[in-house]
């Protein structure tokens, strides 16, 4: 993997840290410990996909609209949410700002299985080609 494709995962997931950032300080303007621990919760999904994009660069294509799109949008939604919140108690808000929330997290996760898993298939067609090899030289 060269330093180029590196630097580039290094600055998407650096962006994406700063959504994350951004996203917990928004949340504690809502005031909700729980609200604050749901959040966390993503976090913690979000950031092994991003360590997983961060050992294997060549996913960040893949991954960028993960490390961008969606983690802006969960930053706007958790603005917003944390203002209207903050200000109404709206039970019907927070219920759909966790389910979002669980939304993201479960999306995030299976998107970093898939991501791990087409690393097994590129080794396992790697050791298949070797082995191939061998057995021709044999």
């Amino acid at each position: 993997i060269d330093g180029y494709q590196q630097d580039r995962a290094a600055r998407a997931v650096g962006q994406a840290e700063s959504r994350l950032a951004e996203m917990k300080d928004a949340i504690l303007r809502a005031g909700d410990r729980k609200l604050e621990a749901r959040v966390e919760k993503f976090q913690t999904t979000a950031r092994t996909m991003f360590r997983t994009v961060e050992d294997d660069p060549r996913d960040l294509v893949a991954a960028k609209k993960y490390l961008t799109v969606y983690m802006t949008g969960a930053r706007d939604a958790t603005v917003k949410f944390a203002d209207h919140y903050a200000q109404t108690r709206d039970a019907a808000a927070r219920a759909d700002y966790e389910a979002l929330l669980t939304d993201l997290e479960t999306t995030f996760a299976q998107k970093t299985t898939a991501f791990l898993s087409n690393n097994r298939t590129d080794l396992d067609v790697e050791i298949g080609v070797l082995r191939d090899r061998l057995k021709l030289e044999n």
